[in-house]
C-alpha cells in the first residue's frame, strides 16, 4: 500500500515533553510534502495554537482544530466549522458556575478567538506559556449576544472535579461531547465532532481514502483516528490501552518516534 497522507496528533506526538519539534520530525513532515504527501495536524488546539506548531517547522500545512470541529485547509480556508448552539452554551456554562463558580475557570474557543473572563488566572496564564498565544478577556454572555458562538469550551480544574463535571455534564447534556482530555481539562463540544470525522473531511478534499493514511497519536481522545487509518501509529509514550488499539507503535515524542516510523516503511529516507 502507497500511502498518500498523513494525520498527527500534537501534544505527545509531534512535540516533546518541552512542547517543541524535533529537527527528525520537521525534516520528514518536509520531505513529505517535497513528494506531495500532505502532513495535516490534528488537535484539540485552537487554529493559532496549531500555527505556532507550524511556524517552528516553517511549513503551510492543512489542520483539523477543536479535536475535529475546525477544519482548514493549507491556505486556511474553511472547509468545515461545527460550533454548539448558543442555547447549549449558554445553558452549560450557567450549570458549570452554579456547582462549580470558583473551582472551574471557563475558556471560550471560537474561530481564531481564546475568550476567559479573567485573563491573569493562574491557569489560563499556564495555558498561555504552552501554546504561546494569548487569551483574551470577554463576557460569555455578550459574546453569545453578538453571535459568536464557541467550536470549543474548555474547563481547568482540580482532578476529582474534572471526573465529576465530566460524569454530571454528561448525563445533562447529551447532545454534547463531554469528555477529559486530561486529569484537569474537561473538553465540550458538539456530540458529532470527533478527530475520525475531521479526517474524513480532510480525505474527501483530497479525493484520498481512509486505507491511504497513517495517524500518530499518544492518547484516549486519538483513539478514533487511530482505528480510522490504514496505519494508526501510537508513540511509546501513549497508555497501554492505546497502544493496544493501534496497529503499530513507535518510539516515543522524546525519542524521533514520528521520524524513525516514516523512515522504517520508507515514506522518509
Amino acid at each position: 500500500m502507497q500511502y498518500k497522507i498523513v494525520f498527527s496528533d500534537i501534544d505527545g506526538t509531534v512535540l516533546t515533553s518541552s512542547h517543541h519539534v524535533l529537527p527528525s520530525t520537521t525534516l520528514a513532515v518536509k520531505e513529505l510534502l517535497q513528494k506531495s504527501i500532505p502532513f495535516v495536524l490534528v488537535s484539540a488546539r485552537m487554529p493559532q495554537a496549531i500555527r505556532t506548531v507550524t511556524d517552528e517547522m516553517n511549513v503551510n500545512i492543512p489542520m483539523i482544530s477543536y479535536g475535529g470541529a475546525l477544519v482548514l485547509d493549507d491556505r486556511q480556508n474553511i472547509l468545515y466549522d461545527r460550533k454548539i448552539s448558543a442555547a447549549d452554551t449558554a445553558a452549560v456554562i450557567k450549570e458549570i458556575k452554579l456547582f462549580w463558580q470558583d473551582s472551574v475557570v471557563i475558556n471560550y474557543y471560537a474561530g481564531d478567538g481564546w475568550f476567559v473572563e479573567d485573563t491573569e488566572n493562574k491557569a489560563v496564564v499556564r495555558e498561555e506559556n504552552i501554546t504561546r498565544v494569548k487569551a483574551r478577556q470577554a463576557d460569555f454572555a455578550q459574546l453569545l449576544a453578538d453571535g459568536v458562538l464557541p467550536n470549543k469550551l474548555l474547563c481547568m480544574t482540580s482532578p476529582p472535579i474534572c471526573e465529576m463535571m465530566e460524569k454530571m455534564l454528561g448525563e445533562m447534556f447529551p447532545q454534547l461531547k463531554i469528555m477529559r482530555s486530561s486529569p484537569i481539562l474537561l473538553e465540550i463540544m458538539d456530540k458529532t465532532v470527533s478527530k475520525a470525522e475531521g479526517i474524513k473531511i480532510m480525505l474527501e478534499h483530497f479525493g484520498l481514502k481512509a486505507n491511504q493514511s497513517i495517524a500518530f497519536g499518544d492518547n484516549y481522545n486519538d483513539l478514533d483516528m487511530l482505528e480510522l487509518a490504514g496505519v494508526g501509529v501510537a508513540m511509546n509514550n501513549a497508555p497501554d490501552d492505546v497502544k493496544k488499539t493501534a496497529s503499530a507503535i513507535t518510539d516515543d515524542n522524546n525519542h524521533d518516534g514520528i521520524y524513525k516510523f516514516l523512515q522504517k516503511i520508507k515514506l522518509v529516507d
